[in-house]
């Protein structure tokens, strides 16, 4: 017999950080500890950056005020990444394919004046 009820996607820890004034966008915390869905719901592929920032967006983000860190589902200008202390340049940027354990870090080089 198949299984009618759906199936519980698999979850994967990280750490997510935010400074440079984004954590003021995410419950005014700068750091945090998750559980992410290790697939892309849609495609079920491997989650990767792009994905996770949308999933940010959607899930953890507090502050309607989402342009200060995505344009057109896309990550700001001028907002830095480092995966485990790396630029996100040097991993892929939104191709990178998250591991369980990684360490996230977006800061803003944006200021007001």
């Amino acid at each position: 017999m198949g299984s009618t009820t759906k199936e519980t996607p698999e979850m994967i820890p990280i750490t997510v950080e935010f400074s440079g004034g984004l954590e003021m966008l995410f419950s005014n915390k700068a750091k945090h500890s998750i559980s992410i869905p290790s697939k892309n719901p849609t495609s079920k592929s491997p989650i990767n950056i792009g994905h996770f920032i949308r999933y940010l967006v959607d899930n953890l983000i507090t502050d309607d005020r989402t342009d200060l860190f995505v344009l057109e589902d896309h990550l700001r200008p001028g907002i830095l990444v480092l995966i485990n202390d790396a630029d996100w340049e040097l991993e892929g940027e939104e191709e990178y394919e998250i591991q369980s354990g990684d360490t996230i870090l977006f800061v803003s080089t944006l200021h007001g004046g």
